[in-house]
């Protein structure tokens, strides 16, 4: 079970960089519609949520259905934090108490 979890935050960690790169990328000009979309960093982003998506799909074989669905929401941390150091974006008070409830309700479910 400690196999799939470690493997759960993985596929966390994979996503919430995809979505990095695809905010990024949506901060871009681009000169026409195909190369908003058929960029490296669009490819890369989708690329890293279909892998994310195989490791959850994996993740579902030997975790309880509900023990995957409650680690997804660990993707709104780690984009906050990614959001910090690659945007510079201000964490706040209120997405403070947000991430402590996520965990909170994380710790709940896997230990009560």
């Amino acid at each position: 079970m400690i196999f799939y979890i470690i493997l759960m935050v993985i596929a966390e960690l994979i996503a919430s960089s995809s979505q990095i790169l695809l905010k990024k990328s949506a901060q871009k000009h681009y000169s026409n519609v195909i190369r908003e979309y058929l960029n490296v960093l669009v490819i890369a982003g989708y690329g890293m949520l279909v892998v994310s998506m195989l490791l959850c799909i994996i993740c579902y074989g030997g975790l309880p259905y509900m023990g995957v669905v409650v680690m997804e929401p660990l993707g709104y941390i780690i984009v906050m934090f990614l959001g910090r150091f690659v945007f510079k974006e201000k964490i706040t008070l209120r997405k403070i108490c947000g991430m402590v409830l996520i965990l909170a309700g994380i710790l709940v479910f896997y230990c009560f």
